[in-house]
């Protein structure tokens, strides 16, 4: 199957997204597997691919302080998404990989996409040594065999008039998202498994059209999969993974549905320990918007939480952070004021 075919899939499965919430993710299960609540998560097969499950991803993003005294930002993303439950050799594999790299400075934002098939070693996920590629794109492991497979990671991704190369030292545990890991993302009870690494220092350097820049900061990964993780109404997203200043952190989205919304939240502790809080307990506010790409973007919003007495206001640090991928979205990092100042990265979908 050559390029031309794969580009061909992905964007019929944009196209199908407009019936069935943001890019197909409302779309019926119909063959695949479902997440279901009290299923343990199990480590390190839980790194590895869910080919019976349809959508999957290993997510990072990283707040970086440059050498220059500016602010950067990096995110880094592969997803899987299954044509099949099944996996096969070769040609035959029903597995599509696309990867996502980004780099955000305070006035530039540069984006780079990569489209694979799986089973003809162009892209995938292993373990033993977990390694996660795309082409030349990896997120791998450097540890050593008794370790967490992703306590010490190395991330490489370039695009036109971008690079990077971060070593990743996680200084915390695994969160497990929701219950134990079982995330619900709508009233009706779609739900994922979800687990989160946010404890990752960071030490590497950007290549930029300037030039070289040395940067240390911290960058949190997400792991997601489901096959049918938003409902049929669900528009779209508003995500936050933000590092407090405390050394508390917190994860929250909003899933939009024209109506309330649906949110949800995690608080982690400086240990890792987690409290997971109730449907609806996060308040999420657009206060100003910002035109991209044709579209109403929120840039600057107000998150409260009452049961850990946080209310702050999160800014980008680029309004102009969109994502002109073939499913478009907007993603990038953003300062913190308020009750818990800090930093850490919005991603918005469906606008």
């Amino acid at each position: 199957m050559n390029v031309r075919i794969i580009v061909l899939l992905f964007l019929l499965f944009a196209v199908q997204a407009k019936a069935e919430g943001f890019a197909g993710l409302g779309e019926s299960a119909g063959g695949f597997a479902i997440p279901e609540r009290g299923t343990a998560l199990v480590f390190p097969r839980d790194h590895a691919p869910h080919p019976d499950y349809r959508i999957e991803w290993w997510y990072i993003t990283a707040n970086l302080k440059g050498a220059d005294g500016k602010d950067y930002g990096v995110q880094w993303t592969l997803f899987r998404s299954a044509l099949k439950p099944e996996e096969k050799p070769g040609w035959q594999s029903p597995q599509l990989w696309l990867g996502h790299a980004a780099l955000t400075t305070p006035d530039r934002h540069f984006v780079a996409e990569r489209m694979a098939r799986g089973g003809i070693g162009q892209a995938g996920v292993t373990l033993d040594p977990f390694t996660a590629w795309i082409d030349d794109w990896q997120f791998r492991s450097l540890t050593a065999a008794s370790a967490d497979a992703i306590s010490h990671m190395e991330m490489r991704a370039a695009g036109m008039d971008f690079s990077y190369a971060l070593n990743l030292n996680a200084e915390g545990p695994i969160v497990l998202q929701g219950d134990r890991g079982y995330s619900v993302k709508s009233a009706e009870g779609q739900a994922s498994y979800y687990f989160s690494q946010p404890f990752y220092r960071v030490e590497g350097k950007l290549n930029l059209p300037q030039g070289e820049v040395t940067v240390t900061g911290k960058a949190w990964l997400d792991r997601e999969w489901s096959s049918q993780p938003l409902s049929k109404d669900q528009t779209g997203w508003d995500w936050f993974s933000l590092h407090f200043e405390t050394g508390a952190k917190l994860m929250g989205f909003r899933l939009r549905d024209g109506k309330d919304g649906f949110t949800s939240a995690t608080w982690i502790n400086p240990d890792g320990t987690t409290e997971p809080q109730a449907p609806q307990q996060l308040k999420l506010t657009a206060l100003e918007s910002h035109t991209v790409a044709g579209r109403e973007i929120p840039i600057r919003w107000r998150l409260e939480l009452p049961a850990k007495n946080l209310d702050i206001e999160t800014a980008a640090l680029n309004p102009d952070a969109w994502m002109s991928t073939q499913i478009p979205y907007w993603e990038g990092p953003a300062r913190i004021a308020g009750s818990h100042p800090g930093i850490g990265y919005v991603e918005m979908t469906g606008y």
